[in-house]
């Protein structure tokens, strides 16, 4: 089998899978609870983000001064703006800044 094969295969098996959900759902309305739920996935992907990048190879926390700032900028965005995409953004930001620097 060919790489591209690979590839085209793999991708409308995706979208067909994706798509199953999406078309079943489309006429109904989805319950408040499970929209409840769903409000708090955003900050658990983001916390198993921060938590994987604070572990290194042998298991041990690994934090250093650009994981403390970055950390730290992130909570503050995250305290005034209520906004997650604006937290990540500053984070990553001052990660990348102050790791360049150390």
């Amino acid at each position: 089998m060919t790489e591209l094969l690979a590839v085209v295969v793999v991708g409308v098996g995706t979208y067909f899978s994706r798509s199953i959900f999406i078309l079943s759902l489309a006429r109904r309305r989805i319950p408040d609870s499970i929209l409840v739920a769903l409000q708090f996935v955003a900050p658990a992907v983001l916390a198993s983000l921060v938590v994987a990048l604070l572990i290194d190879d042998q298991g041990k926390v690994a934090v250093g001064i650009p994981e403390l700032a970055a950390f730290l900028i992130g909570g503050v965005v995250a305290y005034r703006t209520r906004n997650h995409i604006w937290t990540l953004l500053a984070g990553m930001t001052g990660y990348w800044v102050i790791r360049a620097f150390f």
